[in-house]
């Protein structure tokens, strides 16, 4: 095992595997997305809103709660997919997910009033840091000696 830090220090740096600090980044993802969402409810008015049948602009109904549903089930679902996936399927399926809910997690700050920009720009800093991590985690992704060979060897015939 590779120790970092000074020799006598009693403890031992353990490397994970990809996975799990993958899936360790999607957990959290999932936190400050669910806690973003809970601490809005916090906001003058939104209460008031969603009794009246409404939230931001739209009515409430099954179709808007499925969205809901469809939208955080995504992440949640990369928890699962990030430990489970085969090697290439998981790597490729992480670069995709991330890149794509960039924009999304942007969007959360969309129609919000100047006072709210530290809470918005917290909280999407925050989701982005994490998918920087997850795309640099899955690009990064270390090979074996045999994708390296495979990877020369496909060079080689070209």
């Amino acid at each position: 095992m590779t120790r970092h830090g000074p020799i006598n220090s009693p403890f031992q740096d353990a490397q994970l595997p990809v996975q799990v600090r993958i899936a360790a980044a999607w957990t959290s993802f999932m936190l400050i997305y669910i806690y973003v969402d809970i601490l809005n409810f916090y906001k003058p008015g939104v209460i008031n809103g969603i009794l009246a049948g409404r939230i931001w602009e739209f009515d409430i109904g099954s179709t808007l709660l499925t969205l809901f549903l469809g939208s955080v089930s995504i992440p949640a679902m990369m928890v699962w997919l990030s430990m489970t996936l085969p090697v290439r399927v998981n790597r490729f399926t992480n670069l995709i997910v991330a890149t794509l809910l960039i924009p999304y997690s942007i969007f959360n700050a969309a129609g919000e009033f100047w006072d709210w920009a530290p809470f918005y720009g917290l909280s999407i800093g925050l989701e982005l840091l994490l998918l920087a991590f997850i795309l640099r985690s899955a690009w990064t992704w270390p090979r074996t000696h045999f994708d390296a060979a495979i990877a020369t060897s496909d060079r080689l015939r070209q």
